[in-house]
């Protein structure tokens, strides 16, 4: 790997693995990229597509983790880390048995990196290798001025996901309390969700704020302490 590329967080989260990517909204897609994960069929590229919050990045991670426990070599890129070092960075990923491209829209219309990502893609083929990529949209719906680029990821495996419902974002809530050992009782996480901002993220980070006062006053999370804690 060339220096850029050791430096922008390639080493895989171990919180984002398939076991824990947690709601019923994208469970199904979730299994069918785990599945692609094993499958011997020629699939040189899956593509994730869906809005912002929607776990694509921690499904990125987790098909990674998939193939490094099968014994395969995995890199998980973030697009938008990646680009002020030019597209010349994509360079020896090629290598990888699997590698993940986390927000490839960004180069859409950005003709130097549609080019290098279309060479990427030529080269993991030619290896036998895979790529997973990530994507705000179908193929078809964005701005890809290179249409052997754009063709060759319409014909991926494409994977939608959805937006999460309340239900989802109470259970993956409540998963994340208990992996940080927090007791989230039902009253305290009904009242924490109709509070909490929408996007997951922003969620996940308050419960964070939430873990550490709660070390730091050795107070148990409830209703008034919650408040206290959010100004709410």
């Amino acid at each position: 790997m060339s220096g850029p590329q050791l430096t922008l967080g390639v080493k895989l989260r171990d919180d984002a693995r398939f076991d824990n990517f947690h709601g019923d909204r994208n469970a199904a897609s979730a299994n069918r990229l785990q599945q692609a994960c094993h499958d011997s069929r020629d699939l040189p590229v899956v593509v994730l597509c869906g809005d912002a919050d929607t776990g694509k990045s921690h499904l990125l991670q987790a098909a990674c983790h998939e193939v490094e426990k099968q014994g395969g070599a995995a890199v998980c890129i973030s697009i938008e880390e990646l680009m002020p070092f030019g597209p010349d960075a994509l360079s020896g990923l090629e290598h990888q048995a699997l590698t993940g491209l986390d927000d490839l829209d960004l180069v859409a219309g950005r003709s130097e990196w549609e080019e290098a990502v279309f060479h990427l893609y030529n080269r993991i083929l030619d290896q036998g290798h895979r790529m997973v990529i990530s994507l705000s949209n179908t193929p078809a719906a964005l701005p890809f001025g290179l249409r052997d680029l754009k063709s060759r990821l319409q014909h991926g495996l494409l994977i939608q996901l959805g937006i999460y419902r309340d239900a989802d974002r109470l259970t993956i809530l409540r998963a994340r309390a208990e992996q940080r050992g927090l007791v989230l009782a039902d009253d305290v996480s009904a009242f924490i969700l109709r509070r909490a901002p929408r996007k997951l993220a922003d969620l996940l980070a308050m419960l964070d704020r939430l873990d550490e006062n709660s070390l730091q006053a050795q107070r148990k999370l409830t209703i008034p302490f919650v408040k206290s804690v959010m100004g709410w």
